[in-house]
């Protein structure tokens, strides 16, 4: 029979993929347009920005920390981060520095981490040293100091003054002493000593230097040089009973009255008398808290009761203070948060009307658009598909048409001319040549039925269990015996039809290989499911596989290629005594 092709022209899929590009292309552009068309003009806020800023940095260096806040609510809502990164960094870390204050830290890193991405926008290095301080000082309070030393070291690292490294590096510092590294953190201290006038302002390098020894020596004490600790406690104190110098005159108090608790008791308590003197003139109240503690250890009977009671007053008055301040705060950020949706409701009310009627059309331009695509798409699809198949399909029965071709020829051509030949010149009167030619004409109709039942329809319906059976029972005869294990376990209406048929051909060739090359008395098969996958074993007592070399010619090489197509896997050899061993697995 003569095979039948069916191309699909390369000129036609050309086509299609030309008009498929071309429908692609006006359809980005047309996106383009509607985006630049429903595109919201944008304001300029930038005076009113600058006006806002103005009146929320008064509240800030006044202490109104709730109006400065709404403030600078305001300001974020008016910028553009994109396009104006640097007033919406200012404004997001004022809020930070002022949540802070506020002991809210968790409320201060979540609005200096909104500065983050907008950072590498900014060509000044001073606001990313603003951020990482922050961030590394809410840390710090939370007690994450892991964090807070990958924030400081961030900020030391950045081109910035040698006064905000300075603060970066006392930052870090802070986190040692925390961590009880107090030989890491002398070490920076001492660094830091050495630096003279890192500031402009004369004020600022005595109360930065006051700070530095007076950490030193906090760190000495801890490592257990009380010398040098309390050289340094002495010289920090010097510069902050200075006037315009007293800021962190309490801590150097407190520090010395630590000091001072076993060696001399009378002047701890004094020390720590001052501290708390100190702390209620500049009303620092965790200052005279933390002074307070220090005056109970140094104090008995009356006074002990007195401090206590100050002590227990305090707390509860900064614990009703936060609760009050968390309480302002919300509300003004539910009004903030209030006025902001009113207008932003009332500007989409104001733009909707305008925005409708193009929106619509551009949905219906783009909607025919994405139908013509995919109509097109879904005809290439078909024709491709369908050409596609017919071709494999035809390929398919060339090679079938081959394969029956070259079986006729093998096996039944040189039968047929010998059997005409024995008829032409025996003398068929003979009952043994008559016996002969019809035992000859019986092997060529038996073949010529197996050849038939090798290429017919497979039963894959519940009688595929027994079409199976038969046709392995079909090889056996008187000088081969057939062995089946494990047919019967196998739940065979729940395999796939497709891999009905493929087991099903596999072992037909196999039987086949083994009645006509292996020379074989007795085969087994065996059937076993493990881990959802079916596993087939076929073994003979046959010539095996000669020389360890296996050479997949017609049935073998079929086998193979058989399995492989639905994902199975196959292992030729020899069987450990004698003959050949094949097996194969493949997914259920």
């Amino acid at each position: 029979m003569k095979k039948q092709r069916y191309t699909f022209s390369k000129k036609t899929l050309l086509k299609y993929l030309l008009l498929i590009m071309s429908l692609l292309l006006v359809a980005v552009l047309l996106a383009q347009f509607c985006q630049r068309k429903i595109a919201k003009p944008k304001t300029d806020h930038t005076e009113e920005i600058k006006r806002l800023t103005n009146v929320a940095d008064v509240y800030f260096d006044t202490d109104k920390k709730d109006s400065a806040i709404y403030t600078f609510n305001k300001i974020k809502a008016l910028c553009d981060p994109k396009t104006n990164p640097i007033d919406y960094v200012y404004a997001v870390t004022c809020i930070a520095e002022l949540h802070q204050k506020n002991c809210d830290y968790i409320a201060s890193e979540a609005s200096a981490t909104e500065a983050l991405p907008y950072l590498k926008d900014i060509k000044n290095p001073r606001y990313s040293w603003i951020v990482y301080n922050i961030l590394g000082i809410n840390y710090t309070h939370s007690y994450d100091n892991k964090n807070a030393i990958v924030c400081f070291k961030k900020a030391i690292k950045l081109k910035t003054s040698v006064w905000r490294k300075s603060l970066a590096i006392n930052n870090l510092v802070v986190v040692y002493m925390e961590q009880r590294k107090y030989k890491e953190a002398a070490i920076l201290l001492n660094i830091l000593a050495s630096q003279k006038n890192i500031s402009s302002y004369d004020a600022a390098n005595n109360n930065d230097h006051a700070y530095i020894v007076d950490n030193l020596g906090y760190c000495y004490y801890k490592l257990g040089n009380t010398e040098k600790a309390l050289e340094c406690y002495y010289e920090g104190l010097k510069i902050r009973l200075q006037p315009q110098n007293d800021d962190g005159l309490s801590t150097s108090y407190k520090h010395l009255s630590i000091f001072f608790q076993k060696a001399n008791p009378i002047l701890a308590k004094e020390y720590a008398k001052k501290a708390y003197d100190h702390a209620s003139k500049i009303n620092n109240i965790m200052e005279r808290i933390s002074s307070l503690s220090l005056l109970i250890k140094s104090t008995d009977g009356n006074e002990l009761k007195k401090y206590s009671l100050k002590y227990i007053q305090l707390v509860d008055s900064i614990n009703h203070t936060n609760k009050k301040v968390k309480n302002q705060f919300s509300n003004i950020k539910y009004n903030f948060n209030k006025d902001r949706a009113e207008n932003l409701q009332l500007k989409a009310l104001k733009t909707e009307s305008h925005l409708q009627l193009e929106r619509q059309k551009n949905r219906i331009i783009i909607s025919y658009v994405i139908i013509a695509f995919v109509l097109m798409l879904i005809l290439f699809l078909y024709f491709y598909l369908t050409s596609k198949g017919k071709k494999e399909k035809n390929d398919a029965i060339f090679s079938s048409e081959i394969r029956i071709s070259k079986k006729l020829h093998d096996e039944l051509a040189n039968d047929v001319y010998q059997t005409i030949a024995f008829a032409e010149t025996k003398d068929l009167e003979k009952d043994e040549n008559k016996e002969q030619l019809l035992n000859n004409l019986d092997n060529i109709y038996f073949r010529t039925r197996n050849i038939s039942k090798e290429n017919s329809n497979i039963c894959t319906d519940k009688n595929y269990p027994q079409a199976v059976k038969e046709m392995i029972l079909g090889h056996k005869a008187s000088e081969i015996n057939i062995l089946i294990n494990g047919f019967d376990t196998i739940r065979w209406n729940e395999i796939d039809k497709n891999k009905k048929i493929i087991l099903y051909r596999v072992l037909q060739e196999l039987f086949v290989n083994m009645k006509k090359h292996s020379e074989a008395t007795l085969a087994s098969i065996s059937f076993i499911i493990k881990n959802k996958n079916l596993h087939v074993t076929y073994i003979d007592n046959g010539v095996g596989i000669k020389n360890n070399t296996l050479i997949l010619k017609n049935g073998l090489q079929n086998v193979e290629s058989r399995i492989k197509t639905i994902n199975g896997t196959i292992i030729f050899g020899n069987n450990s005594q004698k003959g050949f061993k094949i097996s194969f697995t493949f997914p259920l």
